[in-house]
């Protein structure tokens, strides 16, 4: 099966965690992998070479062949430049696995501006500019995976995660959108929810939970995810720990008014209107 073999796959956030795993997964598994990372701490501050570096020269010494990117996906120019990396030294770029990120978190009501910004420029606009960088050649090629990593902060929400939560559910809205307009140019858009020990998460949960979160859990849901046989396109899965499960939207039948209803009225409803009991499978009613 062609499976993963001579892909080129973009890996943004790729020195350290889960996109290490990824890397190390998908060019195990034959595809052209471009590390990507900034090199800065968890919050964003800082930047170097090292980060990206080892994790190629782990994968060369394995056999492997992967390339080192150093620029930010929080720009349109350092995404177009991660891009051009792909292009310049294995001729394409059939995938993408946006995965950079960064944390500020705090309480909402302590939220500042530049904590609110910092993070959605990294997430949210980093996942835009990368795939946007990336998008004209898939469509030319008639070809392409995007993966996006989401989080269970943006699909249900986190206490002291309101800027990440907000740029995470935005990606799953941008995975949308890609996987209608993808769709006949032969290029999937998909998101990932992952559970793993990670720098980002070393403060987040119990150890004894994180002691059964191991990145390379979730590598292998991605790896497919990019693959040519994936078909799979507008889905979101949560994966970790063992773990792959799909998660969607519902919604039930609703009720319908004549007339606009009186606030009485729809006082009297309202059970009704959120019973989720019957609920089935969302879909969009002006698509």
């Amino acid at each position: 099966m062609p499976g993963l073999q001579d892909k080129v796959v973009i890996v943004t956030g790729a020195g350290g965690g889960l996109g290490r795993s990824y890397a190390h997964f998908l060019a195990g598994n034959g595809a052209l992998v471009v590390v990507n990372d900034l090199g800065g701490a968890r919050d964003g501050s800082g930047s170097g070479t090292s980060m990206a570096d080892k994790v190629v020269d782990e994968i060369v010494g394995a056999g492997g062949r992967a390339v080192a990117d150093y620029s930010s996906v929080a720009t349109r120019e350092g995404a177009e430049a991660i891009v051009a990396t792909a292009i310049d030294n294995f001729g394409a770029v059939h995938g993408v696995v946006s995965n950079a990120g960064i944390l500020r978190d705090g309480a909402f009501h302590k939220m500042t501006d530049e904590n609110w910004d910092a993070v959605i420029q990294v997430h949210l606009y980093g996942g835009y500019y990368v795939t946007r960088a990336a998008w004209p050649h898939m469509r030319e090629q008639k070809f392409g995976r995007v993966v996006m990593a989401t989080s269970t902060s943006g699909l249900y929400g986190n206490f002291g995660q309101a800027n990440y939560g907000a740029a995470k559910l935005g990606l799953v809205g941008l995975l949308n959108t890609l996987a209608i307009e993808g769709a006949k140019y032969g290029i999937t858009a998909n998101g990932v929810a992952p559970m793993a020990a990670t720098r980002m998460t070393a403060d987040i949960a119990p150890q004894e939970v994180l002691d059964k979160l191991n990145p390379d859990h979730v590598a292998p849901a991605v790896g497919y995810l990019v693959s040519e046989e994936n078909q799979e396109s507008g889905s979101v899965f949560v994966v970790g720990g063992g773990l792959v499960q799909r998660v969607a939207q519902f919604q039930n039948d609703g009720v319908t008014f004549g007339t606009p209803p009186t606030l009485d009225e729809i006082t009297k409803r309202w059970a009704e209107i959120s019973d989720m009991s019957h609920a089935k499978l969302g879909t969009n009613p002006v698509g």
